[in-house]
């Protein structure tokens, strides 16, 4: 096959794992009832005028399924700690006993279960969006090559192959998406 073709099959599938990869790590955010770290992912402490990742300023660890804590390396980073983290409305409130934070996670309602099983079906359909806005870029680069007078058949090859991909991603979307529902809806 053609060395652009090539290419072009290879930022394809890129951009379609990259899609799957933002998608996990969106899920991994929204919480099904259990602690877990990740949960506090994204935020951001003021630590001496620059923002910092709270994973780089303290120790997070869960050390039931129920409860996430938050261990500042510096004493003086507790009173931060439980601003950013009331501040980022992730609808967790922190307790701060002088030593470090402590995060009950509390059960999740049916309402609330249902809520974040549409949020789920969004982000995957976001995913979806972008699986097939890759494989548009794909059609483009294809047809701009065959202006340049690339062969009709290595085309047509090219785009047989980029709607494999396509397909593949979005079976892969539909499994990640299909887990986390089970996740969430199971109490």
């Amino acid at each position: 096959m053609n060395e652009e073709i090539e290419i072009i099959l290879e930022e394809t599938e890129e951009r379609m794992t990259n899609a799957i990869s933002h998608l996990e790590s969106e899920l991994a955010k929204l919480r099904a009832g259990k602690a877990t770290p990740m949960l506090l992912d994204g935020i951001t402490v003021d630590y001496y005028g620059v923002n910092t990742p709270l994973g780089q300023v303290s120790n997070i660890n869960t050390p039931d399924p129920k409860t996430i804590v938050v261990q500042p390396w510096e004493k003086n980073m507790l009173g931060p700690i439980e601003k950013a983290i009331l501040s980022s409305n992730i609808g967790l409130t922190p307790m701060n006993n002088g030593e470090l934070i402590r995060i009950n996670v509390p059960a999740l309602t049916e309402e609330r279960r249902l809520q974040l099983v549409k949020k789920v079906k969004n982000e995957g359909e976001n995913a979806r969006i972008s699986i097939r806005n890759s494989r548009k870029w794909a059609n483009d680069e294809l047809k701009r090559l065959l202006k340049e007078g690339m062969a009709e058949d290595l085309e047509k090859d090219a785009a047989d192959k980029v709607q494999e991909y396509t397909d593949d991603y979005v079976k892969r979307v539909d499994t990640v998406i299909e887990i986390k529902e089970k996740d969430l809806l199971t109490v």
